[in-house]
């Protein structure tokens, strides 16, 4: 059997048994069938029943609910949207862009809201998020970032800049010169989060089918090994599992994030570090890193810069690199060196998923019964709230201030084939790194990493 706790800090932290649930007993009919038990497909079906209990929905999962990011990531709920919001605005209009923005701004205290609501323990700590800047070249940065944020109309109440004292005031990272602050964030322990929404999903009467690959998608179809799923509509919440499907090899690409977990830290280090509104924090780098306080005082960190594999492959192999975690342990105590040799008791790592223009899209094709969401680069646990809402509203032919959004029935292209994709990703990924060591050497903005941000979309 699976270890599944050996996957990830978090899962090997929840309580109770990860033994996986009953697999599909054979072929069934449904009005709605989700394809993956992350948080798109559990958000899904989740607001489905709400909104109407009568609907047959099903989720089928390969393995157990969490398994993928959504047990893994780096325990940040924020507001990110992944692509250029000019290019956004350019086919639907710069208040299209802003209303999004501000729907997942709100998508914060609503998962607070439901996670209230159903009793699930997912260490839930509304405490915003900051981004550092450690060096002159990414106090720049942090103080463009906020004149652009006030170029879309957002306030000192949604980002603000803090200078260095007040950056101290919250966490006292070595070198920090300042940098930004938004409120829309918090920090969540998640695979209890998505562990806890799959029996809130049960009790609400959805089955989760476990162990049940889908081996094939069609019009109003899923098949498995245990027979074939029909169903009105069939959502595709697969995220970096996408590629393994028939037809959709080249849809995204996935890149792995590793991260590390230490040991619970002594009070000592925590009344010098302060850190206490549990507050997610990254900095200014190309190539980034995040880092989160868990309720039982270990940090948890995480960055990119494992390379992606040919024809996008996916192996429990890719997600220890000791050369990035080592790196990972190095940067830790950079920013922290009061913490000394600190003890690390997890490594792991995961696979996000990216489109060929950097965007998230959800969606449903309403003649073939084929719904969508996904493609969230690392971005996924707030949206992946409002694509299930929205995915709900799609499904139940609701207009709604959700299905008016940019992202709705967007089609990213294809990315090339092979081996172009493993060519133009491990480049781009270089190409960052570099960037960030050419900064830290001259002290002045590295030009290519804008290049590889505008080839890449994002």
């Amino acid at each position: 059997m699976t270890d599944y706790r050996s996957r990830s800090m978090w899962l090997d932290g929840v309580p109770g048994e990860l033994a996986p649930r009953a697999s599909l007993p054979g072929p069934i009919d449904l009005d709605v069938a989700i394809v993956g038990a992350g948080y798109t497909g559990l958000w899904t079906a989740y607001y489905l029943k709400k909104a109407d209990p009568k609907l047959r929905v099903a989720v089928l999962e390969k393995e157990i609910a969490g398994f993928g990011a959504s047990g893994r990531n780096g325990g940040w709920c924020h507001t990110t949207v992944p692509g250029s919001r000019e290019r956004a605005a350019k086919t639907h209009g710069r208040q299209a862009v802003i209303d999004q923005q501000r729907a997942l701004h709100a998508t914060v205290p609503e998962i607070a809201r439901v996670v209230a609501e159903e009793h699930i323990d997912a260490r839930f700590h509304i405490g915003g998020q900051l981004d550092l800047a450690t060096s002159p070249v990414q106090l720049l940065r942090a103080r463009e970032a906020v004149a652009y944020e006030r170029s879309w109309g957002f306030g000192e109440d949604d980002y603000a800049q803090l200078g260095a004292a007040e950056m101290r005031a919250r966490v006292k990272v070595a070198g920090c010169l300042g940098g930004g602050y938004t409120p829309h964030g918090a920090a969540v322990d998640p695979a209890r989060l998505a562990r806890g929404l799959a029996a809130v999903v049960e009790r609400l009467g959805v089955p989760i089918y476990e162990l049940t690959p889908v081996t094939a998608l069609a019009p109003h179809r899923a098949e498995t090994p245990f027979g074939a799923v029909t169903a009105e509509v069939v959502v595709r919440a697969t995220e970096a599992f996408t590629p393994l499907l028939p037809g959709y090899e080249r849809h995204v690409v996935p890149i792995y994030s590793l991260m590390i977990g230490t040991e619970p830290l002594p009070d000592a280090f925590w009344d010098e570090v302060g850190w206490s509104g549990h507050e997610v924090f990254g900095d200014f780098r190309h190539l980034i890193f995040y880092a989160m306080h868990t309720d039982d005082g270990r940090i948890a960190i995480g960055g990119r810069g494992a390379p992606y594999h040919f024809n996008s492959r996916l192996s429990e192999a890719f997600e220890r690199v000791p050369a990035v975690q080592d790196h990972l342990r190095e940067l830790l105590r950079t920013l922290f060196p009061q913490i000394g040799e600190v003890r690390v008791t997890h490594t792991w790592g995961g696979a996000i998923a990216a489109s060929r223009d950097w965007n998230t899209s959800v969606g449903l094709d309403k003649e073939t019964g084929m719904a969508w969401a996904g493609a969230y680069v690392g971005d996924g646990v707030d949206s992946t709230n409002l694509a299930g809402r929205t995915l709900r509203d799609l499904i139940l032919g609701e207009q709604s201030d959700l299905t008016g959004l940019p992202w709705v029935n967007h089609r990213s292209k294809a990315w090339e084939p092979e081996p172009f994709r493993w060519l133009g990703v491990n480049a781009s990924l270089k190409a960052m790194a570099s960037a960030d060591d050419y900064e830290a050497r001259s002290g002045r903005p590295a030009k290519r990493a804008a290049v590889i941000k505008k080839i890449i979309g994002a």
